[in-house]
Formats: structure tokens, sequence, C-alpha cells
């Protein structure tokens, strides 16, 4: 990999964003902040960047608040469905009960994202919160189990073409 198709990771991330024409701000020297469609929702997309760890962490939120008395069952779908994840994985923010993906990329001694690295990354991130979507909104709307949920979600992922 030529060391001119590299960047600090937030730069390069404003780039793809740029690139495919989502809407995307830097918070700071080390965040960026966009919104991209996915198939159910438009999801936040948050980078930040810790650059004396050399990890970029990626956060994905589908903007799923849940009452108090669907906590459990989604905490319960949090799990059943982290079990199914290579990377990254499903968080329930305990200050305000959001749901997040998240993933953090371990970059080296460099520090320098690629470009086909970032698109991996965001497209991961937005195919994992389609991908569960449904589940979620199963379990909050339908009241359904996490088990039902997880199951009748998964059929209609399968068949879609």
């Amino acid at each position: 990999m030529d060391r001119e198709e590299e960047a600090a990771p937030i730069e390069m991330l404003g780039t793809l964003f740029e690139a495919r024409g989502w809407q995307y701000e830097f918070g700071a020297d080390d965040e960026l902040t966009g919104e991209v469609k996915g198939s159910w929702a438009t999801y936040q997309i948050q980078a930040v960047w810790r650059s004396e760890d050399r990890v970029l962490q990626l956060l994905c939120l589908p903007d799923i608040r849940m009452p108090d008395d669907k906590k459990p069952a989604m905490f319960e779908a949090v799990a059943l469905i982290n079990e199914q994840l290579w990377l990254g994985h499903f968080d329930i923010w305990s200050s305000g009960g959001v749901l997040l993906y998240r993933h953090g990329l371990m970059l080296g001694d460099e520090g320098l994202l690629s470009p086909g690295q970032a698109q991996l990354a965001v497209e991961a991130a937005i195919e994992e919160c389609d991908r569960f979507y449904p589940v979620f909104q199963f379990i909050l709307w339908g009241d359904k189990t996490p088990a039902e949920a997880l199951a009748a979600a998964m059929v209609d992922a399968m068949g879609e073409a």
C-alpha cells in the first residue's frame, strides 16, 4: 500500500464522506460526525481518533430509544446479536438508553487509514445496523421476545435479494 494512499483516520473518513456526498462535520481535530442513509433509517456516524492508543472508534447510532419496560428485552437482544458478530458489537448506553453499534480499529504504529479501510469500516457499521434494525423494532413495536424478533428478522433478511 502506498503511503500517499493513507492519511490520518479522521481526514480519511472526511474524504470518504465527501466522495459519497454524505453530510459530515469535524467536531475537533480527532472527531468526525456524519449522517448516512441506510435501508431502514438514517444513521448518525461518529468517529473518534485516540492517537495515544492509535485506535479509531467508530459508532453508528440508529436513533432507537427504548422505554424502561423494554430495556431487559433489548439487553437480551443485544447479547444474542453480539454472539453473531465478528467485528464490532451493539451496546446500550446507560445514560439515556441509546442503542449503538461500536467498532474499534487498531491502526498500528503509523496510525494511518487507507481509503479501503475507511470504506469497509463505515459500510460494515451501516450493514450491521441495517441487518439488525428489524430485531429492535419487532421488540419495541411488535411485542416479540428477543429470540422471536431475531428469528423473524433473519427470515426477512434471507428473503431479500
